[in-house]
């Protein structure tokens, strides 16, 4: 029985070398800087909140960065983005800048939400919104693949309109019924929206195959809904690019829904308030090995693309943007309590 509810996931199978070269070194060195932004980014904030420089709720996305940036480099920015309350790299990633988001962080009126969203409520022109309930991003990506058809159908003046949605969700909202309703309505109305399970292996404390009854997730439950299910391997930059474009133009060409669940696993706690004893420090440790970020440092080097020092020197620029983001946020001026009702739909 334990067989019939657990098999071993058919991961995206590319070619390493025919994907560095269709990327070329300029743009691989582009997409690590951004990964490396995102690490960094990461790091100083938690180190702030520890600080009691900010407050509310905080998710770290350390150990998963190659997911979104590989997404972002084959779809590109104008696509709907929908993603969880671990939305700081998603929205670094859409353009958002450190200082904006920093602010919003420390919760100052010049934050990308004016200081009112905070950790969980990013935006940006192409992100609808990092969300704080589990699941509930799904029928938002749901709607905005609707809108693209509906756009399609009857194109506005300038005749623009985006190729997909793209919605990231992690293990533990499977299990919500939301999720389950957004892919039926998805498959009967050939909506184009690539749903991406994010499996980290935990849904807050609770492992995966404690709360979900058979997987792998996506090649299990996506034939449920007539879609396709893909399985990528989310500590790989390579193959996730791969798969990612596979999908892409898949739902391009068909206007179908498609089910992705990328295996990656987060090296922190599920916020910052968790101290993930759950896992043991060897465990912890063993899934560190396959850090995202040495994982391409060592591809780059193996193709001559990188150095050990050229690493280190991109890694310094990127914490002293996160840094200048700190002290700019420090400064900056706080939310004045008359604007408080402004923008609030209900009171």
């Amino acid at each position: 029985m334990a067989e019939e509810k657990k098999k071993q996931p058919q991961i995206f199978s590319h070619d390493l070398e025919k994907v560095i070269q269709e990327i070329g070194k300029e743009k691989m060195i582009e997409y690590l800087k951004q990964m490396l932004l995102v690490r960094n980014f990461e790091i100083r904030a938690e180190s702030a909140y520890l600080h009691g420089k900010i407050g509310g709720f905080f998710h770290s996305y350390i150990g998963q960065e190659a997911i979104q940036t590989a997404a972002l480099a084959t779809m590109g920015v104008h696509q709907w983005w929908v993603t969880s309350y671990r939305c700081h790299a998603l929205a670094l990633l859409l353009g958002a800048t450190p200082i904006e988001l920093m602010d919003e962080l420390y919760g100052k009126a010049t934050g990308n939400a004016l200081g009112r969203g905070g950790s969980m409520h990013f935006y940006t022109e192409e992100m609808l919104g990092g969300f704080g309930i589990v699941g509930g991003q799904i029928p938002i990506a749901t709607g905005a693949a609707f809108a693209i058809n509906y756009k399609k159908k009857f194109p506005s003046v300038d005749g623009k309109s985006k190729d997909v949605a793209v919605c990231f969700f992690g293990d533990g909202a499977v299990a919500q019924g939301s999720f389950h309703e957004s892919l039926n309505l998805a498959s009967l109305w050939d909506l184009p929206c690539i749903y991406v399970i994010e499996n980290n292996e935990w849904g807050m404390g609770t492992h995966v195959d404690r709360a979900i009854c058979v997987q792998p997730i996506a090649e299990r439950k996506a034939p449920g809904y007539a879609m396709e299910g893909y399985s990528f391997d989310g500590m790989d930059f390579f193959n996730c690019y791969a798969g990612f474009k596979h999908v892409f133009e898949e739902v391009k060409k068909t206007s179908r829904p498609v089910l992705v669940e990328v295996f990656a696993e987060r090296f922190k706690g599920h916020s910052v308030s968790d101290p993930a004893l759950y896992r043991s420090k060897e465990d912890l440790s063993k899934c560190m090995e396959r850090d995202p970020l040495m994982i391409m440092l060592k591809t780059l080097s193996a193709f001559n693309m990188l150095s050990d020092e050229e690493y280190k020197t991109m890694d310094k620029e990127q914490k002293e943007i996160v840094v200048a983001a700190m002290k700019h946020a420090e400064e900056a001026p706080w939310p004045d309590p008359i604007h408080l009702e402004e923008d609030v739909f209900a009171k």
